[in-house]
């Protein structure tokens, strides 16, 4: 009975997250007396949902994907230089002179794949281990690459301590992400069938407070909005929008199957806004914190809507094909009884 309780209860919170972020925001950004302390325990609750997530992994479903690594490479490639490198550009020529607010762009778009794509992915019938491989490896490159990112594009703008984010990210994601995949893989994916549906409600759980405790940082920003401001959240909700039409663009591009091109869309749309704003509150001043969080308000809300865009065209498609099979054998059918 408990155990149902607690599932339903994680179920809850999953379905009604479109809901539940904004609410959460609310209360970081009103309460931030209330909720700014939780934020230095925040790494290690983060530190635990990377670990749940990774529990989905396994090294056999892995090494097919990586001995045909084209998808993977494209989809790294869309999702980790190329949206990055716009998003820099983008944000210099739209809100040149606020190196936070740029810093908050580029640091969005610098973050691993989110590990929920692959709840997206499965929903919607693509590419699960083409999914797996590419949160895998993004995630544990994301120690790396999101410094080198910050420091190639924005130079000397701002001040990091390099090696204590590389550090720290080592700790928080590259760590638990693998720890979560060998568990799996050496108790033959018990991990996965047992442990991840466990822990997961409570990781679910911990979002919620992760999301509240990170929005503190902006508080002041957003209790003084200003139409700058403003005008970062419409452009972080038109480029996420981007995200997932790249992703359906360059899968149409190279002729890939549907499966391919639903993980290629959701891959390339959904980041790991937490790690982000984790980083944006540990290492940078509140203002950068808050395009990252903007993020969150339109994420779940645009995976739902594209996932039924791609579902419904692909539904069309394929009652149009099977229309027209059934128009030629009508057709069959009448010749032969003329004949």
């Amino acid at each position: 009975m408990f155990v149902d309780r607690w599932h339903a209860f994680g179920n809850l919170i999953g379905s009604k997250m479109p809901f539940i972020v904004p609410c959460c925001v609310a209360a970081g950004v009103l309460f931030p007396q209330v909720f700014s302390p939780i934020r230095a325990v925040v790494p290690v609750m983060f530190a635990f949902m990377t670990f749940q997530g990774s529990l989905n992994n396994t090294v056999h479903q892995l090494v097919g994907v990586f001995k045909h690594p084209k998808d993977l490479i494209v989809i790294l490639l869309i999702s980790q230089v190329f949206m990055p490198t716009l998003a820099y550009f983008l944000g210099n020529l739209l809100f040149a002179g606020n190196v936070n607010l740029v810093t908050g762009i580029l640091l969005e778009y610098s973050v691993p794949v989110a590990v929920v794509s692959f709840m997206w992915v499965g929903m919607f019938h693509g590419d699960g281990p083409l999914g797996l491989a590419v949160i895998l490896v993004s995630t544990v490159l994301a120690p790396f690459s999101i410094p080198f990112t910050l420091q190639i594009l924005m130079g000397h703008s701002i001040q990091i301590d390099a090696a204590k984010m590389i550090f720290d990210m080592v700790l928080m994601i590259a760590l638990p992400a693998l720890a979560g995949m060998m568990v799996n893989e050496l108790t033959h994916e018990w991990g996965h069938e047992r442990l991840s549906p466990a822990i997961s409600p409570a990781c679910r759980a911990l979002l919620v407070i992760i999301i509240t405790a990170n929005s503190t940082a902006m508080s002041s920003y957003v209790l003084h909005m200003t139409w700058k401001r403003i005008a970062v959240a419409l452009f972080i909700f038109f480029y996420a929008c981007s995200g997932y039409i790249w992703g359906l663009l360059v899968a149409r591009l190279l002729h890939q199957p549907q499966p391919t091109l639903v993980t290629m869309s959701f891959a390339c749309g959904l980041r790991n806004i937490s790690s982000g704003a984790v980083i944006a509150s540990q290492y940078f001043p509140g203002e950068v914190v808050f395009p990252v969080m903007c993020g969150t308000l339109f994420q779940q809300m645009l995976a739902a809507f594209f996932g039924a865009l791609i579902h419904r065209l692909y539904d069309e498609g394929t009652s149009t094909t099977d229309a027209g099979i059934a128009n030629k054998n009508d057709t069959a059918v009448s010749s032969s009884l003329v004949k």
